[in-house]
């Protein structure tokens, strides 16, 4: 329980100033870095890698210090499809959603890759969907 105990409450610590009707919460971050439309965790960083990005992603997989990220970076990235989704999820501006998630994922990345590698196949599966349980 000690990775999902982290990643809740650092989602939790992140979020913790924002008007609670307005939060992006982990099962949105899940979501998209679970989505098979983009290929998954793998697709997500292949995208990372494609904009430059590979090293900032790298960092977040790594065992070491992660690298920061603009929402600005992020949207280019992930696209505006999703946060706009998200944007009008939560009521909020896609630079909001961009800024919050620029916060939270390379959290929830780094949580999801303790060992430095990213979870493969079913481990991954398993990990996301203990955590969308959890959430519930």
């Amino acid at each position: 329980m000690g990775l999902l105990d982290s990643i809740v409450g650092q989602v939790a610590d992140t979020l913790s100033d924002t008007d609670n009707s307005k939060q992006i919460g982990l099962m949105d971050i899940i979501n998209l870095i679970n989505n098979p439309q983009t290929g998954g965790i793998q697709g997500l960083v292949s995208n990372f890698e494609e904009k430059g990005l590979g090293g900032v992603v790298a960092s977040w997989i790594g065992t070491g210090q992660n690298l920061a990220i603009s929402g600005e970076q992020l949207e280019a990235v992930i696209g505006n499809t999703p946060l706009q989704g998200l944007a009008e999820k939560f009521g909020l501006s896609s630079q909001d959603v961009s800024s919050h998630l620029a916060q939270l994922l390379p959290q929830v990345i780094d949580q999801l890759s303790p060992s430095g590698t990213l979870p493969e196949g079913n481990q991954l599966e398993g990990a996301l969907g203990l955590l969308k349980n959890f959430m519930k």
